[in-house]
């Protein structure tokens, strides 16, 4: 179960009980960014999730010179966190000028299997209205597209009108075809995970021109997806095509491992 703490200058209020996508489908329209925490209380780039609240903002609520900044954001999270008191929790900030939501739940990482194993995807007709914005609207899209997703299948992913795998229903995809980095650039989310997978993968291969075609995926070599939930995992399927050599391949193996150094590297506690 989740519980939504409600911030308005400065004083906090429990709206309800509810799992995290119940809950944010109660709130009202904004911009939402979701971390997790590390050892219960530490965080890796809340900067930059606070920046990307403001820049999801729909237009409607933008025009109304809506500001935020993580140090009014850093002790309301600090406290949700004190008072939920979970070993490790998963926090969805909804920005909803001027109040701002933190929907905690209880989070467990994923099963080291399936970091072993990969995940199998499919593709699925979902698109964003605005593929640069983490837009609460969205929300209602990904959670039907969640529904009727086949059994097994781990995540949806969004293609374009060209062909292109743009992303993910909740993270980014990436694939490693001759030797370089395929991602898509401009039509998906730039994600705060996204952002530290690039970093690291800028010192293992060089980045490859555009995303990776739905037609070309059998010639992968290897496809991994991102997101603050998932941190780095394989996928070893996409639409019923094996990519690779059906496992995890030696480029995402070692994005991971340096993936969870840098984690460690960047952790903020918060008080």
């Amino acid at each position: 179960m989740a519980v939504t703490f409600r911030y308005d200058n400065r004083e906090a209020m429990v709206v309800g009980d509810a799992i995290v996508v119940e809950a944010a489908a109660t709130l009202p329209s904004g911009s939402y960014t979701t971390l997790r925490t590390y050892g219960g209380n530490g965080v890796v780039r809340l900067e930059q999730h606070v920046r990307r609240l403001i820049d999801s903002l729909p237009a409607e609520v933008a025009f109304r010179g809506a500001s935020l900044d993580s140090a009014a954001v850093r002790p309301a999270l600090a406290r949700a966190l004190r008072e939920t008191g979970n070993a490790e929790s998963r926090v969805r900030i909804t920005y909803a000028p001027p109040a701002v939501f933190l929907t905690v739940e209880p989070f467990t990482p994923l099963d080291e299997s399936m970091r072993q194993q990969g995940v199998a995807c499919v593709t699925v007709p979902a698109r964003r209205e605005r593929p640069e914005a983490k837009d609460t609207r969205f929300l209602a899209t990904a959670r039907a597209a969640y529904a009727g997703l086949p059994a097994g299948i781990h995540e949806g992913l969004l293609v374009g009108e060209d062909g292109a795998i743009l992303e993910g229903l909740s993270s980014n995809f990436f694939a490693v075809h001759e030797g370089t980095l395929r991602t898509e650039e401009t039509r998906a989310l730039r994600g705060v995970t996204r952002s530290v997978v690039l970093e690291i993968a800028a010192r293992i291969l060089p980045r490859g021109e555009g995303a990776m075609r739905l037609d070309d995926i059998g010639v992968a070599e290897e496809c991994f997806i991102t997101s603050v939930s998932r941190e780095v995992l394989p996928v070893v399927r996409v639409d019923g095509v094996v990519i690779g050599d059906g496992a995890a391949g030696p480029v995402t193996r070692e994005i991971i491992r340096r993936f969870e150094a840098a984690i460690e590297n960047e952790l903020e506690r918060l008080p």
